[in-house]
């Protein structure tokens, strides 16, 4: 396992400091730069006697590769990996779980956004796949804007054999395919209930598909095919919230 990770952006370093602060090793933010938003991750770090550096853009830029840091930058302890235990005992302990699984989404970007998606919509996970998915990355924590620190993120070894066990739970798991004949709006959606997105361009491999209890499909009115799997993922999410309310 990695000694330490690097974490970027305003809202990813602030959820941390707000939740895991002693996962904070040093924070290194952008010279002359005077801002609400950097002044507060500033005054945390001082709170919390973490080490602080003020450097120049060029070094910040070199720490995470060029990617977009607004300012700051964050060494940090890598945080524990969540597993089955951990969604057995969430589905538990949980009145009436709402899970997002995603299955084999592999850019960083996509996953960022439906982990904050998955958020703002008050799932209790996100699930993936250790193998052919992306995992928790600097890009993805920035993407996600403090959901990543918030929203439990489990990696599952052999998904197929975990959409079984949460059935087994009774949750309900309801996947997302093209070739599926029913309208996601023609579904019951309340309940204990897992819902399923496949990876960008393949959807769902085989063996997902044939384990969900139901296929859904989203209505595509004008003349593109397929949506972005976060812009689905968000759509399908909020049907549930709607349903489950």
């Amino acid at each position: 396992m990695a000694q330490h990770e690097w974490l970027y952006g305003l809202h990813a370093i602030s959820a941390v400091l707000s939740k895991e602060p002693e996962r904070v090793i040093e924070i290194f933010a952008l010279k002359g730069r005077n801002d609400d938003r950097l002044s507060d991750i500033v005054n945390q770090a001082r709170r919390f006697g973490i080490s602080l550096q003020f450097c120049n853009r060029k070094v910040l830029d070199d720490k995470v590769s060029g990617e977009q840091h607004q300012g700051v930058v964050a060494r940090a302890k890598p945080a524990r990996t969540l597993d089955e235990s951990d969604l057995d005992a969430l589905i538990s302990e949980t009145d009436s779980p709402l899970l997002l699984i995603l299955d084999g989404v592999t850019d960083p970007h996509n996953l960022g956004a439906c982990l904050r998606t998955a958020n703002a919509a008050g799932a209790h996970a996100v699930i993936v796949p250790k193998d052919k998915s992306a995992s928790l990355t600097g890009t993805v924590r920035k993407v996600a804007c403090g959901a990543a620190e918030t929203t439990p993120f489990i990696q599952v070894t052999n998904l197929s054999r975990t959409l079984k066990a949460i059935q087994d739970k009774g949750v309900w798991v309801i996947g997302t395919a093209g070739e599926a004949t029913q309208s996601l709006y023609d579904a019951q959606l309340s309940g204990p209930m897992a819902l399923v997105m496949g990876a960008e361009g393949k959807g769902m491999r085989r063996l997902t598909r044939e384990t969900c209890d139901e296929l859904v499909k989203l209505p595509m009115a004008g003349s593109v095919s397929s949506l972005n799997v976060s812009v689905a993922t968000g759509i399908c999410l909020y049907e549930m919230v709607r349903q489950r309310r």
